[in-house]
């Protein structure tokens, strides 16, 4: 009997291709995201490199798979004349400059429509309109979320992240409005605003401290276990209500899971059973948690 092979799915982006001046996360990691959904991407570096080579390797690495890589020195007379022969074969510019840059190098947006009609052009920013040649990083734009907590550092760049994420989205809504118009369009990504919107759960009380999915809950927290810790979410009734009996509280209500008392009688019931005998009660019994290492 001879097997053959499914047919590929076709990818959204196959065959639109797509050229990133953006260095460092966000640009990359979006560029990646687009190489995922079938586009041919190409990613220019100045002479020295990507900085973020030499910040972490192995995140260079994972986000430059798949991704053509091309050195070009755009200060130069050189540099812009063979960007500009890519431009002519490209659907999509992604760049992280400001604005400023942009237009001291040619590819500010009347330029580029002006060479390049049918181009997109989207570009990551620290803040979107009158902020974009605001100076920020990740760190600044979560602070400014509220995503701060005392000195600590956040655990993941998620400014970075969401708008690596926003920009990819950002490129989808460009080609489906280049095919409505018949011309290039424009569209700025402000890390800022990606931030702001992952934020938007604690400005609305949900996880700010003493909010519902911030400690209020007893079934949505962490606790301590005898060899590590466990990360519980059992907020839905029939969940809540299956953490009861078999903590052996008999079946929470939504008013039960936000008495102190029931969270101090978890507390102890988690301290007594390990993360083995957790793992098992948790698939045997259908519940949302998981354990992890003391921390």
């Amino acid at each position: 009997m001879v097997h053959t092979r499914p047919p590929r799915a076709p990818r959204p982006l196959e065959g639109v291709r797509i050229l990133s001046l953006a260095l460092n996360l966000p640009g990359p990691a979006a560029l990646q995201r687009l190489r995922q959904l079938g586009a041919r991407c190409t990613k220019v570096e100045p002479p020295g490199g990507d900085p973020m080579q030499g910040y972490c390797a192995a995140a260079y690495a994972e986000l430059q798979r798949g991704v053509r890589t091309v050195a070009l020195d755009l200060k130069t007379t050189a540099g812009q004349r063979r960007l500009a022969q890519r431009l002519a074969r490209t659907d999509v510019l992604l760049t992280s400059f400001r604005p400023s840059a942009l237009a001291r190098l040619g590819l500010d947006p009347s330029s580029l429509a002006q060479r390049h009609p049918r181009l997109c052009v989207v570009r990551i920013v620290g803040g979107a309109g009158a902020r974009a040649e605001d100076a920020g990083h990740d760190l600044t734009y979560q602070a400014e979320a509220g995503l701060i907590d005392g000195l600590a550092l956040p655990p993941s760049l998620l400014a970075d992240m969401a708008g690596a994420l926003l920009a990819s989205e950002a490129v989808l809504a460009a080609l489906r409005q280049r095919d409505a118009r018949g011309r290039g369009v424009v569209h700025d990504v402000g890390l800022a605003d990606a931030a702001a919107w992952l934020a938007r759960p604690r400005a609305w009380g949900l996880t700010a401290p003493g909010g519902l999915l911030g400690g209020a809950h007893a079934g949505y927290r962490v606790y301590r276990c005898a060899d590590g810790r466990v990360a519980v979410a059992a907020l839905e009734p029939h969940f809540a209500r299956r953490l009861g009996d078999v903590a052996g509280l008999g079946p929470l209500s939504p008013a039960d899971a936000l008495r102190p008392e029931v969270a101090d009688r978890l507390t102890v019931w988690f301290a007594g059973r390990t993360r083995a005998e957790l793992d098992a009660l948790g698939r045997a019994h259908d519940l949302p948690w998981v354990t992890l290492d003391a921390g």
